[in-house]
């Protein structure tokens, strides 16, 4: 069961378009990890503003991790696993692919896990293929 640890939703904008936002941050008790959601409702399409963003919404969510403010927020997360997942509704372009894979890997440095969900697939840490089959 996952449990969302923050306040009900405000009717502030969501999504990767929104770096300043976390779009979910609760607490997986069946698998004992921190799971924060980053979501992108449009479709991929390979434009330069729109991997921005997402660069941009990935660099706010490590900086929320790894500055220490998740855990002054949420100190019952000390200690515990964190897995970040990507939902999309479109599988992304072969170039996003090549940039997520990166980003999977310099989480997997940082012992952050990573994974894409993409219409209800998902792909990424518990894969050992790599992302989305992609070695």
């Amino acid at each position: 069961m996952i449990r969302n640890d923050l306040p009900p939703p405000s009717e502030s904008p969501k999504g990767v378009a929104h770096p300043g936002v976390i779009d979910f941050l609760g607490f997986d008790s069946k698998s004992d990890e921190v799971l924060m959601l980053l979501v992108e409702s449009r479709p991929w399409t390979g434009g330069e503003q729109q991997h921005f963003q997402l660069q941009e919404k990935l660099n706010a969510y490590l900086s929320f991790i790894l500055d220490g403010e998740m855990l002054e927020a949420y100190p019952d997360f000390d200690g515990k696993n964190i897995r970040i997942r990507l939902e999309c509704n479109t599988p992304p372009t072969p170039e996003l692919i090549t940039f997520l894979q990166v980003v999977y890997d310099q989480l997997a440095l940082q012992g952050i896990a990573f994974e894409v969900e993409a219409m209800g697939k998902a792909c990424g840490s518990a894969n050992s293929e790599g992302l989305c089959g992609e070695a």
